[in-house]
């Protein structure tokens, strides 16, 4: 990537901070932070309705910039306030009842585990959970053998656990739902913005996400795709408002023909703008120069903690942006703030949050260091030499 300076210079935060923590909220650049502000400014002068109405057609783009981000349409594209509303939208519309199976992987995600046991808990469902590899991520023949057996009524998978730098096969598992006609749910919370992201090639019915990770966009955001196949078979989500439906009289209403069925009426529209500038940066940068970057940058801070004799937790054929990290005898908490003391922001994976996978590693929790393509070479340096003070 030859622009890395210009990267950084469009990035404020880099002035201040090494920011290490991507996967939790990354460093916004400047064309998404003027979007936001600019809408406020002018919504603070004009009034609310008023600036929506004022800035439908910058609105209305936000849905063409992220399917082109997805490689789908415009009316695919559903804004909400995060992956995890994202995710319990499209969870809400499938039709449940008492004994049908959900299957997903042992690495999933913390709140996606949650949901699931919250559905077994109140209406009967059957969580299964395919077996892991050896080597890191889900076990294909496992999870072709459960959905043989039990024919679930979902299969739900993350992409990229919070937890882990491991890359689960997304396509392999969305071409066996495809085969099997099973409805395919994707958690891409932290793939989309570090990854070239295609729902056509995924395969999937639903795919979840947010801004303000790897996408650079502001907190409080997030997005859901749903495939053709949910919208002609007409399934929704089960608390509507109306931004979903039309209420046409007095107990009946038509349902909205595209995705946003799934959104709330009132929406942030200056995050929104937001969002749409972040999406837009992204592939002006382009998805697959950001993924060969990340690659090396991951590449040399790998390096850097093993030559800090520092014992990396990340196992898979393919792994990410992500990067965990054991760090014995040291206090998570003082491991944060030693580093954030040296002004690099880092952040802490905690077994609560990963049950399954830190018991079979054997910790009780990582540091969790994630790059993104802005950091340059100076600040892997600079991150190598803090954390050799901190463990020292």
């Amino acid at each position: 990537m030859k622009n890395i300076e210009a990267l950084r210079a469009d990035t404020p935060g880099c002035k201040h901070k090494i920011h290490f923590n991507n996967a939790g909220a990354s460093l916004m650049p400047m064309p998404v932070i003027q979007a936001v502000t600019d809408y406020h400014a002018l919504e603070a002068i004009t009034g609310g309705y008023e600036t929506s109405d004022l800035k439908a057609r910058e609105i209305n783009g936000f849905y063409e910039s992220m399917s082109r981000l997805l490689n789908t349409s415009p009316s695919n594209i559903a804004f909400t306030s995060s992956a995890t509303s994202s995710f319990a939208r499209a969870l809400s519309c499938i039709p449940f009842v008492t004994g049908d199976s959900v299957l997903i992987a042992q690495e999933d995600y913390i709140s996606n585990q949650l949901a699931f046991l919250s559905l077994q808990k109140r209406f009967g469902i059957h969580l299964l959970r395919a077996d892991s590899l050896a080597e890191g991520g889900v076990d294909l023949d496992s999870m072709k053998k459960l959905m043989d057996k039990h024919h679930p009524k979902l299969v739900s998978l993350t992409h990229i656990p919070t937890n882990s730098g491991l890359v689960q096969p997304v396509e392999a598992v969305g071409a066996m739902c495809k085969e099997r006609n099973i409805q395919y749910l994707v958690d891409a919370c932290q793939s989309v913005g570090q990854l070239p992201i295609d729902v056509k090639k995924i395969q999937c019915d639903f795919l979840s996400g947010t801004f303000r990770k790897f996408l650079r966009g502001p907190r409080g955001t997030g997005f859901l795709y749903v495939s053709d196949s949910v919208l002609k078979q007409n399934m929704e989500p089960l608390f509507l408002d109306m931004r979903g439906g039309d209420w046409i009289s007095k107990d009946a209403y038509q349902l909205r023909p595209d995705a946003r069925r799934f959104e709330d009426w009132e929406i942030p529209y200056g995050l929104l703008v937001g969002c749409k500038a972040s999406a837009n940066y992204a592939l002006s940068v382009g998805l697959e120069e950001i993924r060969k970057r990340n690659e090396f940058l991951c590449d040399r801070v790998r390096k850097e903690l093993a030559r800090l004799n520092l014992s990396t937790l990340d196992y898979g054929k393919v792994i990410s942006s992500i990067i965990t990290v054991n760090i014995p005898n040291k206090a998570p908490a003082d491991v944060l703030r030693l580093l954030r003391e040296r002004n690099v922001n880092t952040s802490i994976a905690h077994r609560s949050s990963a049950v399954i996978d830190f018991d079979a590693k054997g910790v009780t929790w990582a540091l969790r260091i994630s790059p993104h393509y802005y950091n340059s070479e100076k600040d892997v340096e600079f991150l190598s030499e803090a954390l050799k003070e901190v463990i020292d």
